[in-house]
């Protein structure tokens, strides 16, 4: 299982947020990975932990003003890249383009998407890996495999039927390690959050609960 924490734009310690992370991996063998903001990859990058940009930009070197580009992301030391996360929405020709410029670059991918018919879509375009992650339970609390596991089950089915060899995460409302455990149970091969980390107290002390099961 794979656990990615979004850091988004919440005011927490990035730094420490990631050496929390780099010692929980190494102290279980788990794949933990963070993302954050594109100022702090670099000081995140240098804790050790694996690092993951919020976002890559389609563009290259050129006049474009705001763009992230992947090769900067991974200059400061990223290796992959989120894409299309519901609060950073792309139009497909978007997607397909940061994709393009990521895998050019190195970098891996995960590219979200709100239901099966999006993962089937994002499938298709050939990222790493996608992510299932329903609006309206990200940042709820309330896991999907709890409020709604056959999503993750339709969405690992639709993205086998089109590309089998990519691996479906499961995100939105994840808190604990039996949060992780349910999404395995439906066919998950990873889990994406953000604030049950990022503001939490004692980053550690989650951590080690949400991998206990792995």
């Amino acid at each position: 299982m794979f656990v990615l924490v979004n850091l988004k734009a919440y005011p927490c310690d990035a730094v420490a947020v990631a050496e929390a992370a780099a010692t929980v991996a190494d102290d279980t063998g788990a794949r933990i990975a963070v993302a954050p903001q594109a100022a702090h990859i670099e000081p995140v990058a240098e804790t050790g932990v694996e690092t993951w940009a919020q976002h890559v930009s389609s563009s290259g070197h050129g006049s474009h003003t705001g763009s992230t580009l992947a090769p900067a992301v991974a200059d400061a030391g990223a290796t992959g890249a989120l894409l299309n996360h519901s609060e950073r929405r792309l139009k497909l020709a978007d997607i397909d383009g940061s994709l393009r410029a990521a895998e050019d670059t190195g970098l891996d991918t995960i590219v979200c998407a709100n239901n099966p018919r999006q993962v089937a879509a994002a499938a298709t375009l050939g990222p790493d890996m996608v992510a299932v992650e329903p609006p309206e339970l990200i940042g709820s609390g309330t896991p999907v495999s709890r409020a709604d596991p056959d999503i993750v089950r339709d969405a690992v089915a639709a993205a086998d039927e089109v590309n089998p060899p990519v691996p479906v995460l499961c995100g939105a409302g994840i808190t604990s390690g039996d949060d992780v455990e349910a999404a395995a149970d439906l066919g998950s091969e990873g889990v994406l959050l953000a604030s049950g980390v990022a503001k939490a107290d004692d980053p550690e002390e989650v951590l080690r609960d949400l991998v206990s099961g792995i």
